[in-house]
């Protein structure tokens, strides 16, 4: 049987004026164990979500720049990274991800360390990563910086999730990690249909899609899916205000929920 996680906790709480809440991350980091690890020249991927420009739903900076001093005082050499988004968006390519990531207050001065999007400029610098036993993936396209780091630590925010609930540091690694291409793999199951009733055919869901995924018929006046050029992004499903979109029938989602639900 497999040895229970230790799991160390800290509220916002400071009650002493000496330590103020980045240095008592960095106090918690070391006592959960942060300073056995080897360092010393070492390259540290510091795995994050930067965050859409407007939102609130991302670590603010002061956390990451915590988490990268103390990387420092071990000797290592810390980066922040994340990879490309498989739909459209602020952070579909290095440049536009790295600019929402300036936007939200990301930038090697508040950091203290560079910031790398780990996939490369379109997303397609990856590593193909046998997985042992995958069930729906065999081999997994990671980002290449990910790879190639020597350390990898999770900074991971909590967040609703339409299918699986939550997401979490599962969800921050597994997926976030992956680039275009290996988002495209995890989501290939996952493929809407659409209700003609309630379609009222405003287009709104074929700006979201990258892929050329969504068909309107002039005729009928109505969205149809290309099951061959569908990738199963989902972000179709978010942007229909007539609940139009079938989430995917084949329960992969709810298949991947209970996968998350075992392991976590």
């Amino acid at each position: 049987m497999a040895e229970t996680s230790k799991v160390y906790f800290a509220d916002f709480r400071c009650p002493s004026w000496r330590e103020n809440l980045p240095q008592k991350l960095a106090r918690l980091m070391m006592t959960a164990g942060f300073g056995e690890i080897d360092m010393e020249d070492k390259f540290v991927a510091i795995k994050m979500h930067f965050g859409e420009p407007g939102n609130l739903a991302y670590l603010r900076p002061n956390w990451a720049r915590a988490v990268a001093d103390l990387v420092k005082s071990q000797g290592g050499k810390p980066f922040l990274t994340d990879c490309n988004t498989m739909y459209p968006g602020s952070r579909k390519n290095a440049l536009e991800h790295l600019e929402c990531a300036w936007q939200n207050g990301f930038t090697p001065l508040t950091v203290g360390c560079p910031i790398l999007i780990g996939d490369g400029l379109k997303g397609t610098d990856d590593v193909a990563v046998p997985v042992a036993g995958g069930e729906y993936v065999k081999e997994a396209l990671i980002g290449r910086a990910v790879m190639d780091a020597d350390v990898f630590l999770s900074l991971t925010h909590f967040k609703g999730h339409e299918m699986t609930g939550f997401g979490g540091a599962i969800k921050n690694i597994g997926m976030g990690c992956g680039s275009r291409a290996g988002k495209t793999d995890q989501h290939s199951n996952g493929k809407p249909s659409i209700r003609e009733k309630k379609c009222r055919g405003c287009k709104k869901c074929q700006h979201e899609c990258a892929n050329g995924g969504l068909v309107f018929d002039e005729e009928k006046k109505k969205k149809h899916v290309n099951q061959e050029n569908c990738v199963g992004c989902g972000r179709c499903l978010g942007a229909c205000n007539f609940d139009a979109i079938n989430p995917p029938s084949d329960h992969s989602c709810e298949i991947l929920g209970k996968k998350m639900a075992e392991y976590a």
